[in-house]
């Protein structure tokens, strides 16, 4: 059986905030909007749909879980949960905080502009914050 590991393009992209039951909660790092990317630890899984049924189902519960940490820290607009995979084939959800005045409302956030590194202060903030929501109860 093939072990799981991160697709590089995602680790290149990312900063580690989790490790919950199914998924590794990351960060991305692009500053422009709050933006998670959940990646269930299951070698192999493109789709939503190759996942068992229970591991749908904690997948489910752990989009909730970053969507109401996103909802609660940041007061968006709307909360936005993508599972795309053009770019990348290896299962992972995007869940991104969005707002009125953001640089793509209304639009999908994919190329509305270039990403945004965060400096190395504001990065520690967001993911000393982030951290703290996430791993509550």
């Amino acid at each position: 059986m093939p072990r799981f590991s991160l697709d590089s393009q995602l680790a290149a992209s990312t900063v580690r905030l989790a490790r919950w039951k199914l998924s590794d909660a990351l960060l991305s790092t692009d500053a422009t909007y709050p933006w998670l990317i959940l990646v269930p630890r299951r070698a192999g899984v493109v789709e939503l749909t190759d996942l068992p049924w229970a591991d749908a189902m904690a997948l489910t519960a752990e989009i909730r879980h970053a969507s109401r940490a996103l909802t609660e820290l940041f007061a968006p607009n709307k909360i936005n949960v993508a599972a795309i995979g053009n770019q990348v084939r290896q299962l992972h959800v995007h869940v991104v905080a969005r707002f009125r005045d953001d640089p793509a409302w209304p639009r999908p956030i994919w190329g509305a502009t270039p990403s945004r590194a965060y400096d190395p202060a504001e990065l520690a903030r967001r993911r000393k914050v982030l951290v703290r929501a996430l791993t509550q109860d």
